[in-house]
């Protein structure tokens, strides 16, 4: 039976395959098989945005448990660790929103 880090490899191994792709699209001209990569290009918003929200998600969760946990254990140091995290979590929310306009600039060239 697999680990969990090794699932883990295993689902970030196909999500770089499915992300990476639609890339073979950009390799050709835009001659006859316009639809052909205006397809690819629809697909890869939409991988784009899913992996981004899979992804902020996980580590969302992940900072909030590793707070908690740490402000469990030591009442005294909420302060100071609650101010890190929420920086943190505005971080990885950045980077999801970076995602979601990557996905509707992909969708602009599909028009």
């Amino acid at each position: 039976m697999l680990s969990l880090k090794s699932k883990l490899s295993v689902i970030a191994a196909v999500a770089t395959a499915l992300v990476l792709v639609p890339a073979m699209a950009f390799a050709q001209e835009m001659g006859a098989n316009k639809w052909e990569q205006n397809k690819w290009l629809a697909a890869s918003s939409g991988f784009a945005i899913g992996i981004a929200a899979l992804g902020g998600t996980m580590g969302q969760s992940r900072a909030a448990a590793a707070a908690l946990e740490g402000i469990s254990r030591n009442p005294g140091a909420a302060a100071r660790i609650q101010t890190p995290m929420i920086l943190a979590l505005a971080l990885i929310e950045s980077l999801v929103l970076f995602a979601l306009v990557i996905a509707f600039v992909l969708q602009q060239k599909i028009g």
